[in-house]
């Protein structure tokens, strides 16, 4: 029996920075995962990520996210995902050095 499909997003790295980003509706990558587009649909999902990994020279490593809905916009469901959207994992550097860390 198929699993239900759970909200996603597209994330990737950018490809100068190196920093998690996320797509919006609008098209634009950001670096918030409260902006990031909520993806409720599979073939959707599959589409904005195929979208994604043709712009190759702007990002890297283009994938769906698994999300939940929560107060500020979309949660993690996953340890590796709620890291990945704090910055490194060495501190003063990147977002945690900018005070960004749940951002």
């Amino acid at each position: 029996m198929p699993r239900d499909f759970t909200p996603k997003v597209v994330t990737a790295n950018a490809l100068i920075e190196g920093d998690v980003v996320y797509l919006t509706v609008d098209d634009q990558w950001t670096r918030h995962l409260s902006e990031a587009e909520v993806l409720t649909d599979e073939a959707d999902a599959d589409y904005r990520l195929l979208q994604a990994q043709a712009r190759a020279d702007e990002i890297v490593g283009a994938y769906l996210a698994d999300m939940r809905p929560g107060p500020d916009g979309p949660e993690p469901t996953h340890f590796r995902e709620d890291f990945r959207r704090t910055g490194p994992s060495n501190l003063f550097h990147g977002k945690q050095a900018d005070g960004l860390g749940h951002a």
